[in-house]
């Protein structure tokens, strides 16, 4: 066992994905066309793997957990499923035959050693309780030591549940034997009590554990005092948090005391528990789940690349971690410390939306600065405001918030783990899981078989709702990343009601209509949100314009599965459908721009939609014309937040008599609503009686209102 601190923490190593593909995953239909030109191969990203110990993960096609089991080796454990020499009907037994036929993707955990896998493979099977573990692992949690300190006699018992009793928790013990071996110390070495009794010093006589010198005997007055007990439930703890140079000190005070006193019985005791303790702290290391509350930041960087990971400790154990990806730093003057106080004041901002230094990874754009303050914060680098850091922040907790940056030691030993796994997420990160953007176009040339390298691609959507506020987005992406300053947003103008294919057919036509007259550079391929209907439609704006040569693909989705891709359709050969391996390179990057364009078509149709409302609402007022609407708009932004404002507030734009007609006309509204949400609640009351009158309330209520 380690430290209390490492101990928790170690377990936790940050999960790294590595995709791997079984060779029946993909099953196109005859008539498909397959692609498999963007797969790394098994051995490219079987080598990515750490030979470190750690835990596996098995997935299936569905992305579902099917089996967790550690290595001490990961990278031959988890190779050892996908040999060649192993395929028969029969190496692997039935149960792993059938396991591995299913797996479809591995994640992994590094830890330090084996011991910390063997705990956190432990810990993820009871929480995720996967197919092929769950009928072969005891759902037992690793033995701890409880000192129930939330009693007035205090007793040290072994449990496999820890809760929240106000009790202290000491572990995991790992083997089992040494929770045993530890406990039977303390109740031979400073004899606490055994006994569930309740303890008021009125038992008539003590039972055979205080003879045996097994317990102190609290339960019979006279024989032990609260006093004497409450020093040995402190020693005990002592010895449980490995403060056993402490505890030896205090016991070889208390033995020279007692010695001057004469009470040399007395100090023949202290001197024995001395020689106890001293030799426990040559042999063993204790854990113990305190409630610390810790975040650790690592990071690893190459060049303008950067991989930051943040581990997070809760009340002693690990509840999370994240990661943070940047690909555009200075690479000159990059400062470790400017930037770690830039992240951790971004991080820890309760106004902020998010990193405010720029991280490319969708997870980390999509992070809110965090509520929660931990007890301490460690960094591998310190920096220069950082007592004023700790200053708000402990302002803000209410609590003393410590901010670290240790150089040697255990507090060191676990940033050095949380870099290792930064660089592994670095790795991962920019050199298996996002290649070369050019080696993937130049793929995706070949499975297309487009006739120029599709340097900059552009990609149509539609959006509205049963044919309201029709219209459609075009996105640009340009040697893999998107350039937003090219975007474009077409209110569809010639088409009423819903129809998809004119849509796309005038967005199109719009479109390369102008670019033809202004003489810009044309598309190297055009994508299609759609099936053939719409990429038909597309395909004759094009034949209008003379410009059929442009290659042009549709992106067709799989029914009720909106976020995923199906199959791609080629502009002239329709009835060919090209189907990717659902780990394709090329497959992720459309479904990027796909993602983006629908993204771009939807945000436009929602303003759209929220200015209809907008002005229809309004024109049912009296006295609100267009330039009322429109101060109204500039002012308050949308239709609900002028719903919610008073008088005082609307008059200043349109006038105090104005501003009441609005305000009633919004109370009128929401009783109407209220009325009719009573009515469908009373339709369902089985007392005719009792509706009548609940009806006649509600009826009561409209009539005041108005």
């Amino acid at each position: 066992m380690t430290n209390r601190f490492c101990s928790s923490l170690r377990v936790c190593a940050n999960s790294l994905c590595v995709r791997l593909v079984h060779a029946n995953f993909v099953r196109p239909t005859k008539s498909a066309k397959i692609s498999h030109k963007n797969v790394v191969t098994l051995d490219e990203k079987l080598k990515e793997i750490p030979t470190s110990p750690g835990v596996y993960l098995h997935k299936d096609a569905a992305g579902k957990i099917i089996y967790i089991g550690k290595a001490k080796n990961l990278r031959n454990r988890v190779r050892s499923y996908f040999q060649s020499s192993r395929a028969g009907e029969f190496s692997y037994g039935i149960k792993t035959g059938e396991l591995v036929k299913q797996i479809a993707d591995v994640e992994f955990i590094v830890t330090d050693n084996e011991v910390e896998a063997f705990i956190l493979e432990a810990s993820l099977v009871k929480k995720h309780q996967p197919y092929f573990n769950y009928k072969l692992k005891d759902d037992k949690s690793y033995p701890h030591l409880k000192l129930t300190v939330n009693e007035p006699f205090p007793k040290c018992v072994i449990t496999r549940r820890i809760q929240n009793d106000g009790a202290l928790y000491f572990g995991p013990f790992l083997p089992a034997a040494m929770a045993r071996r530890t406990i039977d110390l303390i109740n031979r070495t400073f004899q606490l009590r055994t006994c569930d009794i309740e303890i008021d010093g009125k038992a008539p006589r003590p039972c055979l554990e205080y003879h045996i010198k097994r317990c102190l005997g609290p339960c019979v007055k006279g024989l032990c005092a609260p006093e004497e007990y409450q020093e040995a439930v402190r020693d005990v703890r002592l010895l449980l948090e490995g403060r056993n140079t402490e505890l030896a000190d205090k016991l070889g005070a208390r033995m020279l005391h007692a010695s001057e006193e004469m009470r040399y019985e007395l100090a023949a005791k202290y001197r024995d528990l001395r020689k106890t303790v001293i030799k426990l702290s040559e042999q063993q290391k204790m854990a113990t789940t305190s409630e610390s509350d810790i975040d650790i930041f690592g990071y690893y960087r190459e060049g303008r690349r950067l991989a930051l990971q943040l581990f997070t400790m809760r009340e002693g154990d690990i509840v999370g971690r994240r990661e943070f990806f940047w690909e555009d730093l200075s690479e000159e003057d990059f400062n470790p410390a400017e930037f770690l106080s830039d992240v951790l004041v971004q991080y820890y901002s309760s106004e902020s939306g998010g990193l405010g230094v720029s991280p490319v990874d969708s997870h980390a754009q999509d992070a809110r600065a965090t509520s929660f303050l931990p007890r301490e914060i460690h960094v591998p680098t310190d920096f220069d405001d950082r007592d004023l850091l700790e200053k708000v922040l402990s302002e803000r907790r209410g609590r003393r918030v410590h901010i670290l940056a240790p150089q040697r030691g255990e507090k060191r030993d676990m940033i050095d783990l949380v870099e290792k796994n930064a660089k592994l997420a670095f790795e991962q990160r920019f050199r298996v899981l996002k290649p070369d953007m050019k080696r993937v176009l130049e793929e995706m040339q070949e499975t297309l078989e487009l006739p120029r390298f599709p340097a900059r691609i552009e990609s149509f959507d539609v959006s509205h709702i049963q044919g309201s506020e029709n219209v459609a987005g075009m996105v640009v992406c340009e040697n893999g990343k998107m350039n937003r300053n090219d975007y474009r947003k077409f209110k569809i103008r010639s088409v009423e009601g819903a129809n998809d294919f004119a849509s796309m057919h005038e967005a199109v036509l719009r479109r390369y209509r102008r670019v033809r007259d202004e003489e810009k550079a044309l598309p190297d391929l055009i994508m299609i949100d759609g099936g053939k209907p719409q990429l038909n439609a597309a395909a004759e704006a094009m034949r209008e314009l003379d410009l059929e040569a442009v290659p042009m693909i549709g992106v067709v989705k799989p029914p009720l599965h909106h976020n995923q891709v199906a199959y791609l359709l080629v502009k002239g050969r329709e009835d060919e459908a090209i189907y990717l391996d659902s780990h394709s390179q090329i497959l992720r990057l459309i479904q990027m721009i796909r993602d983006e364009t629908h993204r771009y078509a939807v945000t436009y149709h929602r303003k759209r939609r929220e200015l209809r409302d907008f002005t229809s609402e309004l024109s049912a007022i009296p006295g609100v014309g267009e330039k009322r609407k429109t101060r109204l708009l500039r002012h308050f932004g949308s239709i609900h937040k002028i719903s919610e404002a008073t008088v005082e507030e609307l008059a200043p734009f349109v006038g105090r008599k104005t501003a009441t007609e609005i305000v009633d006309h919004f109370a009128r509204q929401r009783a109407l609503a209220f009325h009719d949400a009573a009515l469908r609640a009373l339709d369902r009351l089985p007392a005719r009686t009792e509706r009548d009158a609940l009806r006649e309330a509600a009826d009561f209520v409209v009539r005041r209102v108005r």
